[in-house]
């Protein structure tokens, strides 16, 4: 089968793919037309987000039997195009999905110890121990919303911590342990001292942060999103930092990133996010919670299981 490489992975994917005789180029600095054109005679297509794999793009690629992402989000893919085509698709959530939980941590951790304000100051030479005065995540209530790859790791993780665990998931059901308490939205809503998201970007879950969302929080909360930027919708993200219904933010996508997540959407830095970037309570990074040395190997090593399994069985 010849695979185009429209993006660049780890080269682990193409070394085992080549083993078994699959014929792979690299198609990942071609223009998108010349990229169209490229997967006119693929049998399978390898992508992190370069493009938006739609009818349009792919209606061409007559060949086609597979398309491998990677990563864990599969927003940037007809899904129910590929179905009418019998285009299998793959993903590799569980490439990246210890990367996200060591994120979150840290960036609860930080924002709770305000390590990111004490560490500027002291290189302005400035020393305010009282002001950089931290909170224990001990004692804490933490909610999760979207308990599937990255949820769990993230839970996995907090389990070295005297915390309680909410965990929230509307497409699961029956997955509460020692560790985590499987409940309704509303008592994460209810109880929770910090909230984190981990859900799929769809038509359930865009803005689901929203005004309505933080009106009916009952406690002043620490805020991570580390799934994809429009679940939470920083005009009403802003508002609730503002009333005091979020104390800090942890941010590892934004609303206004490029659907191929390298870059910013918008031309103009919007004021919502202006606001954020002034903030002292926020952290932002460029959408690298699942981006480490060891998940960049995992993610390709994960795709190549399973299409090697999938091909070798059918």
């Amino acid at each position: 089968m010849k695979i185009i490489f429209l993006d660049s992975v780890h080269p682990i994917l193409k070394e085992r793919l080549t083993a078994k005789g699959y014929e792979c180029i690299d198609s990942s600095m071609l223009s998108e037309a010349a990229c169209k054109s490229a997967i006119g005679q693929a049998d399978g297509i390898v992508i992190r987000s370069r493009y938006t794999l739609n009818e349009a793009f792919l209606k061409d690629a007559v060949h086609l039997k597979f398309i491998a992402r990677s990563g864990a989000g599969m927003e940037n893919i007809d899904e129910l195009y590929c179905a009418q085509r019998k285009i299998v698709l793959f993903n590799a959530p569980e490439g990246n999905r210890n990367a996200v939980g060591e994120h979150a941590l840290g960036m609860l951790l930080a924002l709770l110890n305000k390590l990111h304000t004490a560490d500027r100051e002291v290189r302005n030479g400035k020393w305010d121990r009282e002001g950089n005065r931290g909170n224990e995540l001990d004692g804490k209530i933490v909610g999760i919303i979207g308990y599937g790859n990255n949820g769990k790791a993230f839970a996995k993780k907090l389990r070295g911590f005297d915390v309680k665990i909410l965990a929230y998931d509307k497409y699961k059901q029956n997955f509460g342990d020692h560790y985590v308490m499987e409940c309704k939205l509303n008592a994460i809503m209810e109880n929770a001292d910090v909230i984190s998201f981990h859900v799929p970007q769809n038509a359930e879950t865009l803005f689901m942060a929203n005004n309505l969302f933080f009106a009916h929080l009952q406690k002043p909360v620490y805020l991570l999103n580390l799934s994809r930027g429009k679940i939470v919708e920083t005009a009403a993200l802003v508002k609730a930092m503002q009333e005091g219904k979020v104390i800090a933010a942890g941010l590892d996508v934004l609303e206004y990133e490029k659907t191929s997540f390298e870059a910013f959407n918008e031309k103009e830095i919007p004021e919502e996010l202006k606001y954020l970037i002034a903030s002292n309570n926020v952290i932002l990074t460029p959408h690298v919670g699942g981006w480490t040395t060891e998940s960049y190997f995992k993610l390709s090593n994960v795709l190549a299981d399973k299409i090697l399994e999938h091909f070798d069985n059918n």
